[in-house]
């Protein structure tokens, strides 16, 4: 079952507030509160409820809730139509849903797994004052105001 990327290998439920670094090899889903890093080799997903302020590295991350950091995903990114995300990513695919709300810097760059920067190579998105990073903001249909 080590393959199985259904498994939950571990749960942020809803109620619950967290500080500090995760290490999980396996499934990390966040239906509550959390704060701090996460790393692991398979996916992260924020629920709808969930909130997240922290640093994300994994292979997959899935936003469906409320997410402000940085993400470093080996795959992709996929952005429900719930999620609002106010950050970085760094990814070689985002997806993302109508409904998005999405502010921040991207970069979206495909890349073998040999040409993958090791995290002391990352560039460091808080340095960069002087760049203006592409911002992507979408018009709800609800609500028909743009944010």
């Amino acid at each position: 079952m080590a393959g199985d990327s259904t498994l939950v290998n571990s749960i942020v439920g809803p109620g619950t507030n967290v500080k500090g670094h995760i290490d999980v090899s396996g499934l990390l889903r966040i239906d509550g509160d959390f704060s701090g890093s996460i790393k692991t080799s398979d996916r992260v997903i924020v629920g709808r409820g969930g909130r997240a302020d922290c640093t994300l590295d994994a292979a997959t991350v899935v936003i469906g809730g409320a997410f402000r950091g940085t993400i470093y995903a080996s795959d992709k990114v996929i952005a429900l139509e719930s999620a609002l995300i106010i950050g970085t990513i760094f990814a070689p695919r985002l997806i993302a849903e109508s409904g998005v709300i999405l502010e921040g810097a991207l970069h979206i760059k495909p890349r073998s797994d040999s040409e993958a920067p090791r995290r002391s190579e990352r560039p460091d998105v808080h340095a960069r004052a002087t760049e203006r990073p592409r911002t992507a903001r979408r018009r709800t249909r609800r609500s028909g105001v743009r944010t």
